[in-house]
């Protein structure tokens, strides 16, 4: 008999289908009351699945008391309700790694977009603008002073790929690292001092509106901000009130409050580049990144370590 498998959130078929020849899916995703649905097969279920977005909350993991490993198809967890799935003596897997090179590509096209002006450009041939007058000057990237808030996977990646451009990098974090780029412990610090800020720290409590008014007014009307972080790490109101007045000149945006429920004015603003939550978004890498889900599973029924498993006790 198969085991079975709660799906709070599915992977893409294929990997549905691998899935499916092991194991028996709980498709809660499909269900209109969901809670009841969850009443039903809460005492089969000790493996779930889940989506960095979808997440897991406490009530869901309060009704399911065998629960004993939760896989999230995601480098973030924050939508996950950790204390509780720490008290449940459950498992959490996420899907380091494997997106790195995807979302720092992003972050570097996100800033090439906002602080060149590619939109504008676009626009300015699109029109026909361009047979009456050329696009305004802007600024180059080269030798650009640039920070970036979280110097982990991610923001790592990201600095590497500026260093070749001849940029000025800092950093800000919890600690200085064995790197070849500044370290800034002062976040207000960091913005005054850099041209654009790009933010690849975690999500969750501790980092939620870091990025506040004061961080946005020391980068200043001519600074840009790049965000491939999470939308909570920003003070969204603040930054749109910086955007809209001038006291802050540009941003590239692939996260968001709200998702995908976006907060309308950000369609109104000529001076920020929108993009939808998708910086992992590759066939390689969304591959990559399921394939280590099955792999925590499949580990999981076996007896065998997990593949990825996350501190819960920190």
């Amino acid at each position: 008999m198969k085991p079975d498998l709660l799906i709070i959130s599915p992977l893409m078929r294929p990997f549905m289908e691998d899935l499916a020849s092991r194991y028996t899916l709980l498709k809660y995703y499909r269900e209109a009351d969901k809670p009841g649905y969850l009443a039903q097969v809460a005492p089969r279920v000790r493996a779930l699945v889940t989506t960095g977005g979808t997440g897991l909350s406490a009530d869901q993991i309060a009704a399911l008391p065998h629960l004993e490993l939760a896989v999230t198809m995601s480098v973030g967890y924050d939508a996950i309700d950790l204390p509780s799935l720490a008290a449940r003596g459950a498992a959490l897997t996420n899907t380091p790694d494997v997106l790195t090179d995807d979302v720092a590509d992003t972050a570097i096209a996100l800033m090439l977009c906002a602080w060149r002006d590619m939109m504008r450009g676009d626009e300015h041939v699109r029109s026909g603008a361009w047979a009456k007058g050329p696009l305004a000057l802007n600024h180059r990237v080269s030798g650009a002073k640039i920070g970036i808030v979280g110097l982990g996977r991610i923001g790592l990646a990201i600095a590497d790929r500026l260093a070749p451009m001849r940029a000025q990098i800092s950093y800000f974090g919890r600690s200085e690292k064995p790197v070849p780029y500044a370290f800034q412990p002062d976040l207000h610090a960091l913005a005054a001092q850099n041209d654009i800020l790009i933010i690849a720290a975690a999500g969750g409590p501790e980092t939620a509106k870091m990025i506040d008014a004061e961080v946005l007014s020391a980068l200043g009307p001519k600074g840009c901000l790049i965000n491939i972080a999470r939308g909570s790490v920003i003070d969204e109101a603040a930054m749109l009130a910086a955007l809209e007045t001038g006291g802050l000149g540009m941003a590239g945006l692939d996260v968001f409050d709200n998702e995908p429920n976006i907060d309308p004015r950000f369609a109104a603003l000529k001076n920020v580049v929108l993009h939808p939550h998708h910086a992992s978004g590759t066939v390689e890498t969304r591959d990559a990144m399921a394939q280590m889900v099955v792999e925590n599973i499949d580990a999981f029924f076996a007896g065998h370590p997990l593949i990825s498993p996350v501190d819960l006790t920190t």
